[in-house]
Parts: C-alpha cells; structure tokens; sequence
C-alpha cells in the first residue's frame, strides 16, 4: 500500500472517511500492562527509547490489541536536547530533568553529533514501518523547541511554566539562542524519521497554552513555522500535524502561521471554534482522557458527541491529550469499538 492511501494519511490531505481513523497520544504506555512488563527490561527511561528492540516492542503492542489506525513512534521529546548535547536525565516520580540553561550549555551544543546520537531511534522507525500492518499509518513527531525548552531554564517543569515565562522575558537572546539550536535539530530529525518510513509527524507544544499573545506568536508559532518550512524544503510532501495545547482561542492564527497541515485540539476547546478551523484543515482530537478513566456512560457520551460535532469535514479520533497510567485498557477497546462503529 502506498503511503497516501493509508487512511489517516488521506485525512491529512483533506479527505472525509466515516467512520473517523483513531489513535491516540501516549498509547504506548503505561496503562498497558504489557508496556509495564517491558519497560523493565531498561535501566532508565532514556535507555528505553535508545533500544530499538524495546521501543519497536512497546510501539507495536497498542496496534496488536486494539488495531489504531496510526501507530506512534515510542521514543521522546528530550531526545532531540539530548542528542545535541544538552544535560538531560529522567529521575522516578519527577519526570525529565535538564541542567539549567546558559549561554556556555548553548554555546557548546553540536548539531552534528545527533546523526550517530540518534541512530537507534531511526532504526526503530524502520523496524516498524516493516513490522506494522501495511494498512497503519506510522507517525514520527518531536517537541516544539518552546516546551522543551520549558525544562531549561529551572531545569525541571515548574506550575504554569513560570521560571521559563519569565527567564525568556528576563534574557530573550538566551532563550532564542536555545530555540534556534533545537529548530535546526528537529529539522533534521523529523526529515530523518520521514526518510526511514514514517507516513507523517506531529509537533508537540504541549506548554503553548502558558504563553500571553506576543509569547504565542515568538515561542510557538515561528519555531513550528521554522521547522515546518526547514522539512518542506527537503520533503515537500511531507504531513505535518501541530498539537498546540490549551491554544484553541489561538489556533486560526496557529494555523495560519505554521502551514501545519492538520491541528490537534484538546478537550477545552470549544466545538465552533474547532468546527471553523476544519473548514481550513482537517482536525483531530479531542475526548477528555479522563473519560477514558471513568468509562461507562461519560466515555460513551464524549465520543458520540465528538462524532457528531465532527463527522462533516476531515476528522482524525484522538484524545485531548495523552492516555494517563490510571485509563482501564477495557475503556480504550470500548473507546475504538465505538469510533469503528461511527
């Protein structure tokens, strides 16, 4: 099957299906109990996204049990700060962690070591573009460089992104020097991951919703516009999605200002806004996760509603944001039934 005849990849160049292709944020994780289990056999969260045999595994066990549409490559966000140098490590029950940021970290960043740095990350794109069933559409993605630049400047995420908010007001150059260095990096890693197998990526921002207007304009959209417009120059066919969260009452000028080909709305948004943007370019999203914890009649009710606010334009089922650790893998198979059922 040839790429463009996937379906999610049909959504994404404007086409209707009915019923909607699903996948969903974070479905390789750890509400799975299979995941859990795999996830053992590394030392450390960075180690697991290295191994192509782990991360080819924990990909491909979402699709096996519930048959999404898209499957996500595993890895993460802080692989691209990681590959160029930058201080990052994970600690248990605190999540990621980067050494404070300053003009010398900056200054000593090196673009070219990412190519070797990130090798098993590309070989684990290949491995399941040759292992998904033909039909499943394989979506690469990396971090929008303001939210994961987000973690540098305290060094760890703070409430509402403060310490970040207020270190690019204090210091801007600082922080642009840090957002341009992580562009140019994305730009060659999502080429890379196109050029290995994957149909389509997504730009995550997932603390663009933090930022006033002007903030907006400077830290999210001209770096996703500068990512966007640096792959097209090397793949001009290339499907890229944003996920700006917490942004809706944003999105026109998101979406207008990146050339993103398709957006991605969590659970906050309202449906007219979401409604007007899809006369513009397919959409995607946008259950509440917590629906998918409580189950029963809220689940049910959340996805027969985003069907049929949605079902007149292009539409990709998602959540709003990822799948949380406490969702009952039950909900999820109930959740996928239904969405196929239209």
């Amino acid at each position: 099957m040839k790429s463009q005849d996937r379906a999610v990849m049909r959504v994404l160049a404007g086409e209707k299906i009915w019923p909607p292709p699903i996948w969903m944020m974070r479905q390789a994780g750890r509400y799975l109990p299979e995941y859990r289990e795999t996830r053992k056999k590394a030392s450390n969260f960075l180690e697991f996204c290295y191994s192509p045999d782990l991360a080819t595994e924990v990909t491909l066990q979402p699709i096996r049990r519930y048959g999404f549409d898209a499957s996500i490559l595993f890895s993460d966000i802080f692989v691209v700060p990681d590959a160029i140098g930058y201080p990052v490590w994970f600690e248990e029950g605190r999540g990621p962690v980067l050494k404070p940021l300053t003009r010398d970290l900056v200054a000593g960043l090196d673009q070219d070591r990412a190519e070797k740095h990130l090798e098993p990350v590309i070989e684990t794109v290949g491995r399941l573009r040759r292992e998904l069933p033909d039909e499943t559409t394989l979506l690469g993605f990396c971090g929008a460089p303001w939210t994961v630049a987000c973690y540098s400047v305290a060094g760890h995420t703070t409430q509402d992104q403060v310490a970040a908010r207020v270190g690019a007001y204090r210091d801007p150059e600082l922080m642009q020097a840090f957002v341009e260095a992580l562009v140019t990096a994305s730009i060659r890693y999502l080429v890379r991951q196109l050029d290995a197998g994957a149909d389509a990526v997504q730009i995550f921002d997932t603390w663009a919703g933090v930022l006033d207007d002007a903030g907006f304009r400077k830290w999210s959209i001209q770096p996703t516009r500068a990512i966007v417009e640096g792959v097209r120059a090397q793949r001009p066919q290339a499907k890229i999605i944003g996920f700006p969260k917490a942004s809706s009452a944003r999105m026109k000028a998101y979406v207008d200002g990146t050339g993103v080909d398709a957006v991605g709305f969590d659970w906050t948004a309202p449906d007219e806004l979401a409604l007007e943007i899809q006369k513009k370019v397919p959409v995607q999203g946008n259950l509440d996760p917590m629906r998918l914890v409580a189950g029963g009649p809220a689940l049910d009710e959340g996805i027969d509603h985003i069907l049929s606010t949605f079902k007149e334009g292009p539409f990709i089922f998602n959540l709003g944001h990822g799948v949380t650790p406490d969702a009952d893998p039950e909900n999820v198979a109930r959740m996928v039934e239904r969405v196929k059922r239209g």
